[in-house]
C-alpha cells in the first residue's frame, strides 16, 4: 500500500515500512532496476536550495520518508498508514529478508575499513548473508580514470544490491550518475547506516526514533559536526513549510 505525497517539491512514497521493503526485495530479485533514496529533513531542505539534487530525487524510483516530521506531514496529507523508512532500518531488513532470495550485497563507501566491518557484523548477525564485495573509495571526487575500474570491479562481483555510503548528497549524485552502468537491480544510498551497523557510531534508542528525536541524540553525540546541520536546517524547514502554506 502506497500513497504519493509532495513535500517542498519532492514526491515521497508514503507507505508502510514492510511494503517499502517488499518493493525493494522484488526489484533486487526480479527487476526492473530500482534506485531508492531515504530523504530526511536535511536532504529535503537541501533539495529546495540545490536544483541538481532535486533532479536526482525526481529521477529516482522511490523517495522514502526517512524522518518522523516527513511521516507526520504525509499523514496530514491523507496517507494515514505512512511510516518511517530509514536507511539503517531498511538495510537491516533487506539484508535479513534477502537471505531467502539468495541476494548478493555489495557495500560501497564509508571510511577506510568501515565497509568491511559492516559486512563482518551483518554476516555474524545474519548467517547466510551473501556479501559480493566491499570497497571504501577515497573521500574526494573520483577522476574519470579511476571511475571505470570502480564500476567494473563492482559489476564483476555480480551484486543484486549495492549499498552506497558516501555521505549526503555525494552518495545521491553518485548513485544517479552511475545507475545505468551498474548491473545491480537495487541501488540504495544509505548514509550513516554503515557507521551504525559497523558499530562505529551508536544509534539513538528505539523510543527516540519512534517519537522523532533521533536528530537530538545525534546532535548531542556530535555537536560540532552536526550543530549547524540540525539547528539551522530544522528552522529553515519550518520556515519553508510556512511559506508553502501561505502560497497555497
Amino acid at each position: 500500500m502506497m500513497g504519493e505525497v509532495r513535500i517542498l517539491g519532492i514526491q515521497f512514497a508514503g507507505q508502510r515500512f514492510d511494503d517499502a521493503i517488499e518493493q525493494m526485495l522484488a526489484a533486487a530479485a526480479r527487476g526492473p532496476r530500482l534506485r531508492a533514496h531515504f530523504a530526511n529533513v536535511h536532504s529535503t531542505v537541501e533539495a529546495v536550495r540545490d536544483r541538481s539534487l532535486a533532479a536526482v530525487f525526481a529521477s529516482a524510483g522511490m523517495i522514502c520518508t526517512d524522518g518522523m516530521p516527513l511521516v507526520w506531514l504525509a499523514r496530514r496529507q491523507g496517507v494515514p498508514f505512512a511510516e518511517r523508512v530509514s536507511g539503517p532500518d531498511a538495510m537491516l531488513a533487506v539484508c535479513d529478508r534477502g537471505r531467502a532470495l539468495s541476494l548478493r550485497h555489495y557495500f560501497f563507501g564509508g571510511a577506510p575499513g568501515v565497509a568491511e566491518a559492516v559486512s563482518r557484523k551483518l554476516s555474524a548477525r545474519l548467517p547466510g548473508l551473501i556479501v559480493a564485495g566491499t570497497q571504501s573509495p577515497p573521500f574526494r571526487p573520483a577522476t574519470a580514470i579511476e571511475d571505470d575500474p570502480v564500476i567494473e570491479a563492482i559489476n564483476q562481483t555480480r551484486p543484486d544490491v549495492i549499498w552506497v555510503a558516501l555521505g549526503a548528497p555525494k552518495q545521491e549524485f553518485w548513485a544517479a550518475a552511475h545507475e545505468s552502468r551498474l548491473e545491480a537491480k537495487l541501488i540504495l544510498p544509505v548514509g550513516a547506516a554503515f557507521d551504525f551497523h559497523s558499530g562505529r557510531i551508536r544509534r539513538a534508542p528505539r523510543w527516540m526514533r519512534r517519537v522523532g528525536l533521533e536528530w537530538l541524540y545525534r546532535l548531542a553525540s556530535e555537536p560540532r559536526r552536526l550543530g549547524r546541520r540540525y539547528l539551522v536546517t530544522n528552522v529553515r524547514f519550518l520556515l519553508l513549510l510556512a511559506r508553502a502554506r501561505l502560497h497555497r
